[in-house]
């Protein structure tokens, strides 16, 4: 019998944040990036809401890269709190293709599972990693922006070339010399 506890929700397919198109949907591939709040100070972001939107992505990723702000992921712990949130519900609300956790923000490529929508499956991580890290630091408020970033991924050209920037992020933020070196990455991981 179907509950409202075990009733699928709901996708919304095609939809747009006033900017440009996203798509959710069961069977998509989808990469999500969400950032710590203090990531991007408001003045970057007023230089980057001036730029066309392909400037835009390009530049805000350089910047997360950079790490300004707390660079509150950059602690083993708090990585590790992410990364255990990514894993845990792998294959039951998504299927998990990549991951990696940099110490602003945080890239995943999922495959959606049919009754668990995209801002549902982000919110949950968002959510409980920053209870677990405000607990974990002993510190309050607000941990992640409010918003994430996706890409529809429409061919295996575009799936392959996003989840080898995934996995080779932290070397090209100069944080180790291979991908398999980053210990919250599915680039080491063994599972």
């Amino acid at each position: 019998m179907v509950t409202r506890e075990t009733a699928p929700h709901a996708h919304a397919g095609w939809r747009s944040r006033g900017y440009l198109p996203h798509v959710d949907a069961a069977g998509a591939t989808q990469h999500i990036v969400f950032r710590v709040a203090d990531s991007l100070p408001d003045d970057l972001m007023a230089k980057l809401e001036a730029m066309p939107a392909h400037a835009r992505m390009h530049a805000a990723a350089a910047a997360l890269d950079d790490g300004t702000g707390s660079r509150v992921l950059a602690s083993p712990a708090t990585a590790q709190i992410v990364q255990s949130a990514l894993l845990h519900f792998d294959t039951e609300r998504y299927r998990l293709m990549a991951w990696c956790v940099m110490p602003t923000h945080v890239h995943v490529l999922v495959e959606q599972i049919a009754g668990w929508p995209l801002p549902q499956v982000t919110h949950a991580w968002k959510s409980f990693t920053a209870k677990a890290i405000n607990k974990a630091l002993g510190r309050k408020g607000r941990l992640w922006a409010p918003e994430y970033y996706d890409r529809f991924m429409r061919d295996d050209g575009q799936f392959q070339a996003t989840r080898d920037y995934i996995e080779n992020n932290p070397v090209s933020a100069g944080l180790c010399g291979t991908p398999d070196t980053w210990l919250w990455s599915s680039a080491s991981a063994v599972l």
